[in-house]
């Protein structure tokens, strides 16, 4: 059985372009160009990386972004304040608190002050809310990215045994809800489920979340099962320091029909989703309706 490693750097593109094209739809028919405004507070070095590369993916789609740089010791009222100017301001189309915030603010508080329908990262409550009850909302990017991948492999994931294993608010949970709209049958597991090993190995789509390094291991997996990898983990290696998954890689692609790689598969949908969610919620803010991504 020949293994597809699911090529996220291509998918990403491929979504990416559409965005793209969609933001020129907008602009010629309406004369709109969505914006994106992220917050960052620090100097937390990956954060400003992240924050750098969303701002030159977003420019790339034909979109506006907006940043604004607040001081590490910004008092939780500073960032609240801000995130309620965005909210008021009808030019920007998508608000993104760039996570982890300093110590001494609560990222709840500050999330859920973010307006839902210009939550592009889907974390607010009423998001999540909306998710459960399958009403339109926002979803989250990761979790969204993670089912579109899949799709490229089985575009219909209907009657499937889907066992996502993790349950964070980010990931976990959310990415149940949305394989159960593509009519799986959803099993969420985690680090403390009897016997996971073989939880696991009843999936036909099996999803790791967990944050454990190569939890997953080869006879694990089902045969012919499409394995979905969002771990992201850095060890260390020969003296090296390395990246990799929640999944065992190597063992893995010998069960798997399909399979995503750490790094260059989830990751890359991320952005692509969040530029997603940004026009997404620009067409709906201003009246146009739904756009099809």
């Amino acid at each position: 059985m020949m293994t597809t490693i699911i090529d996220g750097k291509a998918i990403a593109a491929d979504l990416r372009e559409k965005v793209a094209q969609a933001v020129s739809a907008l602009k010629s028919t309406h004369d709109i160009q969505p914006a994106l405004a992220v917050v960052l507070v620090g100097e937390d070095p990956a954060s400003q990386v992240y924050v750098r590369n969303k701002g030159i993916a977003t420019e790339k789609a034909g979109m506006k972004s907006i940043e604004h740089r607040l001081a590490a010791d910004a008092s939780e009222d500073d960032v609240v304040n801000l995130v309620r100017k965005l909210n008021a301001e009808e030019g920007v189309d998508g608000i993104l608190v760039q996570l982890p915030l300093p110590s001494h603010i609560s990222s709840s508080r500050v999330i859920n002050e973010i307006d839902p329908d210009k939550d592009v990262d889907g974390l607010t409550e009423v998001n999540a809310g909306r998710l459960i009850l399958g009403k339109d909302g926002l979803v989250p990017c990761t979790p969204q990215g993670s089912v579109i991948m899949a799709k490229t492999v089985r575009p219909d994931l209907t009657s499937l045994n889907a066992v996502v294993v993790g349950r964070s608010i980010l990931v976990g949970k959310p990415l149940s809800m949305l394989l159960l709209a593509e009519n799986c049958t959803v099993t969420m597991a985690h680090s403390r489920t009897a016997d996971l090993a073989a939880v696991c190995r009843e999936a036909d789509i099996l999803c790791a979340a967990v944050g454990i390094p190569r939890l997953i291991k080869g006879d694990w997996v089902k045969k012919g099962a499409i394995v979905i990898d969002v771990g992201i983990n850095r060890v260390e290696e020969g003296g090296k320091s390395r990246l990799v998954g929640d999944v065992d890689f190597d063992s893995a692609k010998e069960n798997a029909s399909a399979i995503t790689p750490v790094p260059g598969g989830v990751g890359p949908m991320t952005i692509a989703c969040l530029l997603r969610n940004t026009v997404v919620a620009a067409a709906r803010r201003r009246g146009v309706g739904e756009i099809d991504l």
